[in-house]
């Protein structure tokens, strides 16, 4: 048996954020991932300032290994079919990257044990001393404390939901939740043109452009990162029918609006996720946390998942060295409070007429989206970049 003192389950944002300040305050830290890095990953791509401050990355050291680090100066925003607004600024307020690069290079300087290419195939729980049990996992890895960070499927919240089961254990699964809850489920691609490809493309590389669905239920997005260019759409539901259906016009329609010229080279990727206000997940339990979209973390007006995964990474690897080794629930519980202190409780689970915006909402957003101090204020100040959260204290 391999044994560490906390075993992080997934080397995205959120897991390796978490090792990363683990390792720095000299614990044993080890991350495991079912894939072998750089990996693809389905993702817009963009972190904001604050995400740039909270990593401490050097930038310069990022870019001179020729990875992308795109400024973004503005963002052009409206309602599929409309005119376009523009919210610009006069410094960069986003920064576009490649999640291929940019999750192996937070993996790479984290500073702890990497297992990858090995998928989590077990779990089961044995008792350490009286203050803890402790995580056996594949019958090799061995630690008290157990961070689930792989995403959506994480392994770690499907056992806790219950539906990952462990053979070895007696205690009964996790509750029943509707995983239909704050579901968000999105397609969308990612590829470097070819110089015809780039000579069509009408997108400003600073000024991605997003085009909000007419439910207001979603909304697509173009983002040029130098010669790369993704292309994608998400909405709440997980009616994937509707989605592709969606997805397909939205294609067709960027090349009618003069967008770009060309054909997709390839079929968008779907992928899901769950944003913080609606997701049914439980964080905690004892030796365990879920960080990221693991926990269900996305913003709910963007569905950013980076930010939140960096900062809930940072906040779990608080809490762990706060605990000095006592790692029942109740001893993680300042983890829960953390949470809701940043982004807020979850609301009721909506049901019927609740379940969208109503008519009127509907027909007022779409007025308010055309309101260009709207589009900049509330749209991409509030909802998107999130200048109105102080930074996070976590240490």
């Amino acid at each position: 048996m391999d044994r560490c003192d906390v075993l992080v389950v997934g080397g995205g944002p959120a897991g390796s954020s978490c090792a990363w300040s683990l390792a720095r305050a000299g614990l044993d830290v080890r991350v495991l991932d079912r894939s072998q890095f750089p990996r693809d990953k389905t993702c817009a791509g963009w972190i904001t300032p604050a995400v740039v401050d909270l990593l401490e990355l050097d930038v310069a050291d990022y870019r001179r290994g020729g990875r992308v680090f795109q400024p973004i100066t503005g963002f052009r925003t409206s309602l599929m079919g409309s005119r376009q607004v523009a919210a610009s600024y006069d410094h960069p307020v986003s920064f576009g990257i490649r999640r291929c690069e940019f999750d192996d290079y937070l993996l790479r300087r984290c500073g702890a044990g990497l297992h990858l290419g090995e998928p989590l195939r077990s779990i089961r729980r044995e008792t350490l001393s009286s203050v803890s049990g402790g995580w056996v996992v594949n019958e090799r890895l061995v630690a008290p404390m157990l961070v689930g960070a792989g995403g959506h499927y994480c392994p770690v919240a499907r056992y806790l939901e219950g539906r990952l089961q462990d053979p070895d254990s007696r205690a009964s699964p996790g509750h029943a939740v509707r995983q239909d809850v704050g579901l968000v489920v999105a397609q969308e691609i990612e590829f470097e043109m070819s110089s015809s490809q780039q000579a069509g493309c009408r997108i400003d590389p600073e000024m991605p452009e997003l085009y909000f669905c007419s439910d207001l239920e979603g909304y697509g997005w173009c983002f040029r990162k130098s010669n790369v260019l993704n292309i994608g759409l998400g909405r709440r539901g997980s009616d994937g029918r509707r989605l592709s259906a969606e997805v397909a016009r939205f294609a067709t329609s960027l090349r009618q609006w003069g967008r770009i010229d060309f054909e997709l080279p390839q079929r968008l990727r779907g992928h899901a996720y769950l944003v913080s206000d609606q997701s049914p997940r439980r964080r905690i339990d004892d030796g365990i946390l879920l960080i990221g979209d693991a926990a269900g973390m996305a913003y709910p007006a963007s569905g950013e998942g980076i930010r939140p995964a960096v900062e809930t990474g940072l906040l779990a690897a608080a809490t762990i060295r706060a605990a000095a080794g006592r790692f029942l629930q109740g001893d993680l519980m300042s983890y829960e409070r953390a949470v809701w202190a940043r982004f807020g409780r979850p609301k009721p689970v909506p049901t019927g007429r609740d379940q969208g915006p109503q008519a009127w909402q509907i027909t007022l957003g779409r007025q308010l989206l055309g309101w260009p101090w709207f589009a900049r204020h509330i749209v991409m100040d509030r909802w998107f970049l999130h200048t109105h959260e102080p930074p996070l204290a976590y240490r």
